[in-house]
């Protein structure tokens, strides 16, 4: 079985263990990249090696907004933000930029790992 390559694109460490932490125990392979600023995440985004099948995407980002990120990827590339911002504006800028999901982050760790579990089975698996 081919291994479903990931994007995370957040500088949150501790969310990027609780992604990692979420996506252990899924029953097929997943191959985690990182991505802690926006601008490193469109660098990665540009090589010709990294196609990824999934982005899960923050949108408070320093270097580059996630945003801007959005403008470079793929159209075909699956982008779920997950994010801790609630802005109106900001959900619809995503959506107009092509993404297939717009989640807020949970607080609590348990819902937090079940939602990244969930984007993943829902966009990649």
């Amino acid at each position: 079985m081919k291994p479903i390559e990931l994007l995370v694109v957040d500088d949150n460490i501790g969310d990027v263990f609780l992604v990692r932490q979420a996506l252990a125990d899924e029953p097929y392979p997943i191959n985690i990249r990182v991505a802690l600023d926006g601008r490193r995440a469109r660098q990665m985004l540009d090589a010709k090696h990294m196609q990824p099948d999934l982005v899960i995407l923050d949108l408070n980002l320093p270097k580059q907004s996630g945003l801007s990120v959005l403008e470079s990827i793929d159209p075909y590339v699956p982008v779920v933000v997950f994010t801790s911002l609630s802005n109106p504006n900001d959900r619809r800028a995503a959506f107009d930029l092509g993404v297939v999901d717009y989640v807020e982050k949970p607080f609590h760790p348990t819902e937090f790992v079940d939602a990244v579990s969930h984007i993943v089975r829902e966009w990649a698996a």
